[in-house]
């Protein structure tokens, strides 16, 4: 139903946001808020799976960043072990023949993580490189034979995109039909980017679009939905429409954030700014 031309879950108040859904949302405060709160919960899944007699298996983000140098200071200050912890990030940008950006290059997530994450952990505490895995283009399959051999992964963090996407799982591109459950079955791959996500993506350098690659390696919605937990972040004060149409509009391989709705165990973290109605208004 629409009203007005306008999609009617656009209406949806803060305090319905994932009523009728089997989605658990939670509103905090700002930003830092949401950073905190990933930093306790990636420091809780290693401590519990710890004391489980296992090493922690996540797959995380880069964005939302705030969290990581929190998370470093936490295992610093209480002595955590992760030594046994594998940390696989959800994906990293591409050059056009398919390999890694530099890890010098600005916008390189393997380069964020040394510089705000292990770089800042003690060396006896943090996890040794070959758990430190980001996705390889040329082979791309290894995240899931990692992940098998760990016995599944404990819980996947991640955000939301402009279109919808998690990791770099952008849309089926216009004219090309997908059903749920191929979409939900995709695994580990290289992928072109959306313009869309690419035009939102350029914010964090000034808005310039040529800056931002248009080639990716993402973990597959299969591994990420596969997590036992699922953990999603909203921060961005634009992503108070795409909460919406994830919790409350079809769930469709045209937005792959609706598919949180299918997963047993998904929590959806926004900031209260986000948790607002988008203020629409037509002049």
């Amino acid at each position: 139903m629409t009203t007005n031309s306008m999609p009617d879950y656009l209406s949806v108040p803060a305090s319905d946001l994932g009523k009728g859904t089997p989605v658990r949302v939670r509103v905090l405060g700002d930003m830092a808020a949401l950073g905190r709160d990933a930093a306790e919960a990636m420091r809780q899944e290693i401590v519990d799976a710890h004391a489980a007699g296992h090493g922690a298996t996540l797959i995380v983000p880069v964005g939302p960043v705030d969290q990581f140098p929190i998370l470093a200071a936490m295992i610093n200050e209480e002595r955590i072990d992760c030594r046994g912890v594998v940390l696989i990030n959800m994906d990293e940008y591409l050059t056009d023949d398919d390999r890694y950006v530099p890890h010098d290059h600005p916008l390189s997530f393997r380069g964020f993580m040394d510089r705000l994450f292990y770089g800042r952990l003690d060396p006896a505490l943090a996890p040794p490189p070959e758990h430190r895995v980001f996705p390889d283009p040329q082979d791309p399959e290894a995240v899931s034979r990692l992940i098998e051999s760990r016995g599944g992964v404990d819980a996947c963090f991640g955000g939301i995109g402009i279109n919808g996407h998690f990791a770099f799982n952008e849309p089926p591109p216009p004219g090309t039909s997908m059903s749920v459950e191929e979409f939900a079955a995709l695994p580990t791959r290289v992928v072109s980017l959306a313009c869309e996500t690419r035009t939102i993506n350029s914010v964090t350098v000034g808005g310039e679009l040529a800056v931002i690659p248009r080639r990716a390696v993402t973990v597959g919605a299969k591994e990420c939905l596969g997590a036992r937990r699922l953990r999603l972040y909203a921060n961005r004060p634009w992503q108070s429409a795409v909460v919406r149409r994830a919790l409350h509009g079809p769930i469709t391989a045209a937005c792959p954030a609706s598919l949180m709705r299918l997963h047993p165990d998904a929590v959806l973290t926004v900031a209260d700014y986000v948790a607002q109605p988008p203020n629409i208004m037509l002049r």
